[in-house]
């Protein structure tokens, strides 16, 4: 590839075109201008029979030969991933945004690459809740997801921490909502506190722009607004939303701590009426099929001591509290039913009851999932024990603010997201995986990028490849790889984990975490 090197784009393939133009181009220095008659070729090209041939239509097939490049895509996203390969035979510099070299001409392999993923959710949650990410951080984000083909982002909106989207009929979720006056620096039992206002919110408009930068990426923008646990951020906008016969809520703030919150959202019609209310304006800013409502973590200790709440599950002819819940969560399943749009939640929603039709993300293990694979319910598999990236890479004791158990990259490496006790049947409920990044000990971009590099890499891998069992994956050619790949994450600006451990400057001595000894529980 050099100067007179032009793409020669197709039908259906002029927004991968641009992208090549603006990513690859910017980085090399070629112009990469529509191709004439003389010059190389980047032949690109939407070949829709290929779906049946891969298996998906995400697939895709890239040849180099001579002065000709071909990459076909059985879609439009099959070509974007393409692309991405191309990349990727360019070597780290082309993942840079100006060139470094001074060199005029660029060689690519000759190669045929054909491949497709095994997964249609390969994903990423990011909590910008407990620690807010600005929008910048975001849209970086998506850039780093889509150079590793994952295609789901799971944006973590709302929590006790804080209110991150503008929803225009309750101005004061953000107005009130989306701030705390302090932070607890580490883990909940530790005595550090940051003594200044930590909060952010995106407005419509941001998200507008970052949904339409993913689309732009082939990468789906899942919302998730917590109910009716995790809640007390929006209680403290709207004390109504409470328990208010058993607590005064008018006194209640933005939380400033961690860990499960015991103030949850009253079962009444008032509060059902508020959160249509908000998931009306979250359908208009998030074209995703799934919508993701929580339901985890959600303490009955308010609701076993209010006479509202027990009236009301005596009104429903409820067995008890956990019922209540299955209620709540099945009203916005057959809400958003209505709608055209699926529910999704975390495995807490199979209590007392699963909606119908309501997809499960997989977190307490791989139980939740096995259960709702068998009952014909698609499921999410994120089990904390392995794709959890917020807990610790390594046991020594530079490992930053140390959480949970030790998740190396080859854990990660040999996570499985399939449970062998499944049917083929029932294992085609398993849509796939992702990886989740929660930020209660992650207070900057930099911590962000630390907890998820390297592991994400290898979460990708697994999302996207067909490996062999756990066991007889190769590690040590994965760890081959990784080493010219960490020179892509270098052009990148990330701020990944060394394989040798944290470099200085990413250690936080001093701040309490909270480990957990021994292996984790097995499946």
């Amino acid at each position: 590839m050099d100067a007179d090197t032009g793409i020669d784009a197709t039908g259906g393939t002029e927004r991968v075109a641009r992208w090549l133009r603006t990513t690859v181009g910017a980085a090399t220095g070629l112009p990469l201008a529509p191709h004439r008659d003389s010059g190389s070729r980047v032949l690109l090209r939407v070949v829709p029979a290929l779906a049946g041939e891969l298996g998906s239509d995400e697939g895709y097939r890239l040849t180099a030969d001579g002065r000709l490049l071909t990459i076909d895509g059985a879609s439009e996203t099959g070509l974007f991933w393409g692309a991405q390969t191309l990349r990727q035979l360019l070597g780290p510099d082309a993942f840079r945004r100006a060139p470094v070299t001074g060199r005029t001409a660029w060689e690519i392999p000759a190669v045929t690459v054909q491949d497709a993923p095994r997964f249609r959710w390969r994903g990423l949650l990011l909590d910008v809740a407990r620690h807010f990410m600005p929008k910048d951080g975001v849209l970086r984000y998506l850039d780093l997801m889509a150079a590793h083909k994952l295609n789901v982002l799971h944006l973590h909106l709302t929590d006790d921490q804080g209110w991150r989207v503008e929803i225009r009929r309750h101005p004061r979720l953000t107005e009130a909502g989306s701030w705390r006056a302090r932070t607890r620096f580490g883990h909940r039992a530790s005595p550090l506190w940051e003594h200044r206002p930590h909060g952010g919110h995106y407005t419509q408009d941001d998200v507008r722009e970052i949904v339409a930068y993913a689309a732009e990426r082939h990468i789906t923008v899942v919302p998730e607004i917590d109910v009716p646990g995790h809640s007390q951020a929006a209680i403290a906008a709207y004390p109504e939303l409470g328990n208010t016969d058993v607590v005064d809520t008018t006194a209640l703030s933005v939380w400033d701590d961690w860990g499960i919150n015991p103030n949850v959202l009253a079962p009444t019609d008032t509060t059902l009426r508020f959160y249509e209310g908000v998931f009306e304006e979250v359908l208009e800013l998030f074209p995703s099929q799934f919508v993701h409502i929580g339901g985890d973590e959600c303490p009955k200790d308010q609701w076993r001591a209010s006479p509202a709440a027990q009236a009301r599950i005596a009104e429903l002819g409820l067995a008890g509290e956990e019922e209540l819940q299955a209620w709540f969560v099945g009203h916005f399943g057959r809400w958003l039913s209505a709608r055209g749009r699926r529910l999704i939640g975390w495995d807490e929603i199979m209590e007392g009851g699963l909606a119908e039709g309501a997809a499960v993300s997989s977190w307490r293990g791989y139980e939740g999932g096995v259960a709702a694979a068998r009952a014909g319910h698609d499921v999410v598999m994120c089990p904390e024990q392995y794709v959890y990236l917020d807990h610790r890479q390594a046991p020594g004791e530079d490992e930053p603010v140390p959480i949970g158990w030790v998740r190396t990259l080859e854990d990660v490496y040999r996570f499985e997201p399939v449970p062998p006790q499944l049917t083929d049947g029932e294992a085609r409920h398993v849509l796939g995986t992702q990886a989740n990044l929660w930020t209660e000990v992650m207070e900057d971009a930099a911590r962000v990028d630390y907890q998820a590099f390297p592991r994400l890499a290898a979460l990708a891998e697994v999302a996207w490849s067909r490996l062999p069992a756990p066991a007889e994956r190769d590690f040590a050619d994965f760890e081959r790889r990784m080493a010219a790949h960490y020179r892509r994450l270098d052009a990148l600006g990330v701020a990944y984990r060394p394989p040798a451990g944290p470099r200085p400057w990413q250690r936080r001595p001093g701040v309490p975490g909270r480990p957990i000894e021994g292996p984790p529980p097995n499946r």
